[in-house]
């Protein structure tokens, strides 16, 4: 399982908060995953000098079809600023036909506990994806 470790582009703040985003994304067949891996790549190199973002990491389950993301920003609009800029949202436009699935889920943390830990990601996703299905029934 290929992971990006938490990477730090810009120190947080001794104190105050930050805004969590945490992803998980299935392609839709095994032909998909290397071009999802690359693009995701690419929006790992924007992270890495995103004005705002104080850490990110990533995982990839080529296998399964299933990456994650997990990011720290310093507040929402700063996260969404990113998200509209290119590349970032031309891969996701270029990305969405190769989509089975994805579930977003979104919180706020103190700086003094980041990095998030992934074991807190995927339970929050986990509650989020029960929410999503139960919201759509």
């Amino acid at each position: 399982m290929p992971t990006l470790p938490w990477t730090v582009p810009n120190p947080p703040p001794q104190h105050g908060t930050a805004f969590v985003m945490a992803s998980r994304f299935e392609v839709r067949t095994l032909k998909d995953v290397p071009r999802f891996f690359l693009r995701s790549l690419a929006a790992w190199r924007q992270v890495r000098t995103a004005p705002g973002a104080y850490g990110a990491s990533l995982i990839a389950q080529p296998s399964r079809r299933v990456f994650y993301t997990l990011s720290a920003w310093r507040d929402r609009d700063t996260l969404y600023a990113y998200a509209k800029s290119e590349p970032h949202r031309g891969i996701v436009t270029s990305l969405r036909s190769t989509m089975r699935d994805s579930t977003f889920t979104f919180w706020e943390v103190d700086v003094a506990t980041l990095p998030i830990t992934w074991d807190d990601a995927k339970r929050r996703l986990a509650e989020q994806a029960r929410t999503d299905v139960a919201g759509g029934a």
